[in-house]
């Protein structure tokens, strides 16, 4: 097998960079930065990323300047974000960086009612030459909101994305049972098989609310970086799967 036919994918929901409440809550957006690029995975899906944030811009001293997506990026990353939620002071949404060139992008609105605003993130990769398609998704908290919004990405997929076309699907999908697993299987999409993965919470997992899917793609490893250095930086650990591109 060569290193070429190998697609390594992350998956991370950041908690916008922060942790922790009120007056103590600590900035953990530059840890995440040196994470991600050790994660060393050509494509990485992010959650809870921040566009911009103006009242913690003025309580944290080293905020950066740029947008954490961007900031995230390693050398050499393309980065793509798209808003989910607009908030007060702010705006965050869902980003996917790429070792590989991006050929296009596009967001669509998953928001199930008014009190969360959700989104999919969906783009399109050139891999050798080969387009790849990535959705990043971040799904609701109520377990109604998530079968519906799981009707919507099926559709999405059937509309957006060539059924002979590689396709990776990740995110941090907030189901505690098998309704994603399901969900994912009746349009093709394959898990990794084995064991649970636990990435929530992140102090002493005990779910694993973040999946990773791939379709034209053989499952090929899973896993979870584990230790104080990650249940530090965010209330989700990052899950990383490794996937065999076909010839």
């Amino acid at each position: 097998m060569q290193h070429d036919d190998i697609l390594r994918v992350a998956t991370y929901n950041i908690h916008k960079g922060v942790q922790g409440i009120g007056p103590a809550r600590r900035l953990e957006i530059h840890n995440l930065g040196l994470a991600v690029e050790q994660l060393d995975a050509d494509i990485v899906c992010l959650q809870e990323v921040r566009k911009l944030h103006r009242r913690e811009a003025q309580f944290f001293a080293r905020w950066p300047e740029m947008p954490q997506a961007e900031f995230l990026a390693p050398p050499g990353y393309e980065a793509i974000y798209r808003t989910n939620a607009t908030t007060r002071h702010g705006e965050h949404g869902n980003a996917m960086l790429s070792r590989w060139p991006v050929i296009d992008h596009q967001h669509e609105d998953m928001s199930d009612h008014r009190f969360e605003q959700r989104g999919l993130l969906h783009s399109e990769i050139a891999l050798h030459g080969r387009p790849v398609h990535v959705v990043v998704v971040h799904l609701g908290l109520i377990r109604a909101s998530r079968v519906r919004q799981l009707a919507q990405l099926q559709r999405f997929i059937d509309r957006e994305v060539p059924g002979d076309a590689p396709l990776v699907v990740a995110g941090d999908f907030n189901d505690w049972g098998k309704t994603v697993q399901h969900a994912m299987a009746a349009i093709g999409l394959s898990g990794f098989a084995g064991q649970s993965h636990p990435t929530f919470p992140s102090r002493m997992p005990m779910a694993q609310l973040d999946q990773i899917f791939v379709r034209g793609m053989e499952p090929l490893s899973l896993q979870v970086p584990r230790g104080r250095i990650w249940w530090r930086m965010s209330d989700h650990l990052p899950l990383v799967a490794e996937c065999v591109l076909p010839d």
